[in-house]
């Protein structure tokens, strides 16, 4: 069986583990072997085959259903030019991990480590998961207590950088800045559903119909109607959105119809667009809770700015390579991996080190 409880993972800011089900068979690997070499520190198969099985179980279990496909049929898509599902996936883990190296070891500069509870924390769901699985699904998931303890101490120590590097931005934002309009607005699709609920594509003469609906609205709006009871008596719904002249979305056609009016209270023409039409009417050309909204928005942009700028800074300066030949070990074809969440603790121990009930959920390994 494969086991993670979730409250180590919380107290690391690692994430939630979970049970994990594995199917299938998985040739052994070397744990030991070096994957990368990141500043000049080893990243050992162990650690990557870990944090790669851990992703692995998050795409099959929550996306290849919502994709509508199983996960073998997922990771054999293409995702771009001359790149599965699987290798575009894998890309992504190894520079996310080469990103926790990285940030690791920058750490000191912001008097940034792990205290002793926090690495009791990760010691003892180390511990546990070692305790609760059998060695046939260790060796599928690399799941010894050695990777393991690497893979959250790199997640906990990620997690305390993550504020420290977002620390220092201007949070001065002017309200003009800021600055959010709002609206009302009816949107009359060209599509419709058939009997069995799928969407349809609409005739040239139902399209015609919904353009004169929309029509009929924008006049009666025009005229001084309400917008919402006019667009109930023709079973239209009224949406409402907050924006600026850089918003993009219900339709970058719509914002910059909207944006163009100058008095709250008026309305736009009709306002066709490939899938359909709209109607609007300006409600306010300045929303104080929106804008307060947008402040918040800015500042976390340039937090966010600020860090993606800081590792970008550190991966230029730092020398990384990456063993190609090992890192194709690990592959997603034979080896299947299901999350099975659980709403309990299953690390039997606090943060203190206390023990505490152990009721998890727990998951076999088939070969």
């Amino acid at each position: 069986m494969v086991r993670l409880g979730k409250k180590a993972a919380v107290l690391t800011a690692a994430g939630v583990l979970a049970a994990m089900s594995v199917t299938g068979c998985s040739s052994s690997i070397d744990t030991d072997a070096v994957v990368a070499t990141v500043g000049g520190e080893d990243i050992t198969l162990g650690v990557a085959n870990f944090y790669a099985r851990m992703t692995q179980g998050q795409y099959e279990t929550y996306y290849a259903s919502m994709m509508g496909m199983t996960p073998e049929t997922m990771w054999e898509q293409e995702a771009e030019e001359d790149k599965t599902y699987e290798e575009s996936t894998k890309d992504g883990i190894m520079e996310r991990l080469e990103d926790m190296y990285i940030i690791s070891q920058h750490a000191a500069d912001y008097e940034i480590s792990l205290s002793e509870e926090e690495q009791k924390a990760i010691e003892n769901a180390a511990k546990q998961f070692d305790a609760d699985n059998t060695d046939d699904a260790k060796e599928v998931v690399s799941g010894y207590r050695k990777d393991v303890e690497k893979y959250l101490e790199l997640c906990a120590i990620q997690a305390k950088m993550d504020s420290a590097m977002r620390e220092g931005v201007n949070e001065e934002v002017s309200d003009e800045e800021a600055a959010q309009k709002s609206m009302q607005y009816v949107y009359y699709s060209y599509q419709s559903a058939d009997a069995s609920g799928n969407a349809v594509d609409m005739t040239d003469e139902e399209k015609e119909e919904v353009k004169t609906s929309a029509q009929t609205l924008c006049d009666r709006v025009k005229a001084g109607e309400d917008m919402e009871t006019v667009a109930g008596e023709l079973g239209a719904a009224v949406e409402t959105a907050t924006f600026d002249s850089e918003s993009t979305t219900p339709h970058a056609d719509l914002i910059t119809a909207v944006d163009a009016l100058e008095n709250e209270g008026e309305t736009t023409d009709v306002i066709e667009v490939d899938t359909g039409v709209y109607v609007a009417k300006l409600t306010s050309l300045f929303d104080r809770e929106a804008t307060d909204q947008e402040k918040e928005n800015i500042i976390e942009q340039r937090k966010q700015e600020q860090y993606d700028s800081l590792l970008e800074e550190w991966r230029a300066d730092t020398e990384i390579e990456v063993n190609e030949k090992v890192w194709k070990k690990i592959d997603f074809d034979n080896t299947g991996v299901t999350i099975i969440t659980s709403e309990e603790d299953t690390t039997g121990e606090d943060a203190s080190g206390d023990e505490t009930a152990e009721d998890g959920t727990a998951a076999d390994t088939e070969e």
